[in-house]
């Protein structure tokens, strides 16, 4: 695990519950049916492949925080370190995907 660019299921959640922390964006970049079967709620899904050109939108905010987060944390983490690259310096990955959030933190979510 890259601890620099990865946050853990269990930190990402704790994250989202404190209520003195502005929320992260959350990014799905899944594929459209992929998040039919599952997703974690308030992501927005933003497809790897059209990473780059959402990117435009957001440069005005480059402080933003942003978890990225895919089926086991490949392609999040790709997607993470692009961010990272253009700027964005509190871009992460969500450590494992959905697929460890389903396991660790929301058991009713499907599994695929």
């Amino acid at each position: 695990m890259n601890h620099d660019i990865e946050i853990e299921p269990a930190s990402l959640e704790a994250w989202l519950e404190d209520s003195n922390k502005k929320n992260p964006r959350l990014i799905d970049c899944r594929e459209p049916e992929e998040r039919l079967i599952c997703y974690i709620k308030e992501s927005e899904l933003i497809p790897l492949k059209e990473i780059e050109s959402a990117i435009s939108e957001w440069h005005s905010d480059y402080k933003q925080n942003f978890v990225i987060y895919c089926h086991h944390g490949i392609r999040s983490l790709q997607a993470a370190q692009f961010l990272r690259e253009q700027g964005f310096e509190n871009a992460y990955s969500l450590a494992g995907g959905i697929e460890k959030w389903a396991i660790d933190i929301d058991q009713e979510l499907t599994r695929y």
